[in-house]
């Protein structure tokens, strides 16, 4: 039964929230970022039929996680990108709870959405349903209906398909939560999409002998990178440690060898994906030209998200930029995609006496930064990054009390390559081997300021706003 439709609602959201998000100094001027309400996961990432497809989990309605759609962007070089009918919206009863997390496929041509159909019970229980979607003539989707329900021996806690396909057979993995409330990752296996067979749990407490590993697994993605397969995934309730896993849910990677014939994956240990203090649920595809390009929502659920001001303009959260990632020497590396030059302006250079450097406009803004001992960058008096022989430790205040808190890298620094965006700061270590994205919200005109008196040489420049269409 198809339930009474929101269109109305949205589009009057829209029509009155946009105005108001485009008039706040905190909107990003180059990251994508709902026109209104909340978005977070990005979604159903793809290169097809000649262009970039980036879905995203968004409520038109409100800042809140109540009403998740499927929101739709495309573009050509993953810089600028257009708006695209929205795909999903929660309007059956297998998904009437909300259109949560998924991925996309190109299926003999048809651009195909594999996500979670979120139904919750009015006792508190929940199930979930893996389902599809195929795009139409107009650009939306029409939903083909679940595909795969609960399996047993699980919770209602099963979502985030991403699907891919590997000599001729289509692979699923699922986040999971066991019925002992420990988090899972399951893997499935089909020749056409509609039919699947379970391969059992791949990853996840004790599994490869991980122990004390959370009670939920969100947005998995197994992928080759360099002949080693990486499965990126958020475990939720790991333990925090006093210098990892600080956010209030983390994003990890491990890496290993998979067995397609058994569908069993041995990997080793876990490891932070991004140490700043709003990073999450990244998803990835393959380019056009066969790099592995990952996005991540530059948010975090639960912790202090709620206290962001940009709920006062009706928005809030945006995405991280796009990142390509590399495998050498046991490590996952993380770099901007080269595409982003593009918006560079005129280039400027410096060497001197971190006290003695100009400070820096921090609206649109990127630098590199090669320290020669000790520095501290002041991110208009509300972001705080020192660098010492120990690492990177990153400070700003809680927009609940006030406290301070800290984010760690740890490892000695050789370079930084550092983007702004209004509101945003995403800082990559050595060449990728290290990033810390978050949020912070300055009074506009910003500025950067360094300090300390090591000798720091600079590259800087300006960046084009290039807003979607």
């Amino acid at each position: 039964m198809t339930l009474p439709s929101r269109w109305p609602a949205v589009l009057q959201a829209v029509m009155k929230g946009q105005p108001r998000a485009l008039e706040d100094s905190h909107y990003p001027q180059w990251h994508p970022a709902p026109v209104t309400g909340l978005m977070n996961d990005p979604n159903g990432f793809i290169w097809h039929a000649g262009r970039y497809h980036l879905f995203y989990q968004w409520n038109p309605l409100g800042c809140d996680h109540r009403y998740k759609c499927w929101g739709h962007w495309s573009s050509e070089d993953l810089v600028q990108w257009q708006h695209e009918p929205m795909a999903l919206m929660p309007d059956e009863e297998y998904d009437r709870s909300g259109c949560y997390s998924g991925s996309a496929v190109d299926n003999n041509g048809v651009l195909t959405l594999c996500y979670t159909g979120n139904v919750k019970f009015d006792d508190g229980s929940r199930t979930a349903w893996q389902c599809l979607a195929v795009q139409n003539a107009d650009g939306g989707f029409d939903k083909l209906g679940p595909v795969l329900p609960l399996p047993e021996g699980y919770t209602g806690h099963v979502r985030d398909p991403k699907v891919w396909q590997h000599n001729g057979s289509w692979y699923m993995v699922l986040g999971a939560q066991d019925q002992q409330k420990r988090g899972k990752v399951l893997l499935y296996k089909s020749a056409d999409l509609h039919t699947w067979d379970a391969c059992g749990e791949i990853a996840g407490h004790g599994v490869n002998g991980l122990q004390d590993a959370g009670y939920m697994w969100e947005c998995p993605d197994l992928f080759e990178l360099e002949g080693t397969q990486v499965l990126i995934c958020c475990p939720q309730g790991l333990a925090r440690e006093p210098h990892r896993y600080l956010n209030t849910y983390p994003a990890t990677w491990m890496s290993g060898d998979f067995a397609w014939d058994s569908a069993t994956f041995s990997h080793g240990p876990l490891h932070e994906l991004d140490a700043g203090f709003e990073f999450y649920a990244p998803q990835t595809t393959l380019s056009a030209d066969g790099r592995r390009i990952l996005i991540g929502w530059m948010g975090v659920p639960d912790g202090e998200e709620m206290l962001q001001p940009t709920r006062e303009h009706g928005w809030i959260h945006q995405m991280t930029c796009p990142r390509e990632l590399n495998f050498r020497e046991g490590k996952l590396y993380q770099l901007p995609i080269r595409e982003l030059a593009r918006l560079r302006e005129q280039e400027h250079q410096w060497q001197g006496r971190a006290d003695d450097a100009p400070r820096l406009d921090a609206g649109r803004l990127e630098f590199t930064l090669i320290p020669d001992g000790p520095v501290n960058v002041n991110f208009a008096d509300t972001l705080w990054l020192s660098v010492d022989e120990q690492g990177i430790q990153l400070q700003r205040q809680s927009l609940e009390n006030g406290d301070m808190h800290t984010r760690y890298w740890c490892g000695k620094v050789t370079s930084l390559r550092v983007l702004c965006d209004r509101s945003s700061v995403e800082i990559f270590i050595n060449d990728g081997e290290g990033v810390m994205s978050s949020r912070y919200f300055p009074e506009h005109p910003a500025q950067i300021r360094f300090e300390g008196a090591s000798v720091i040489t600079l590259r800087y420049w300006s960046l084009r706003a290039c807003m979607i269409e």
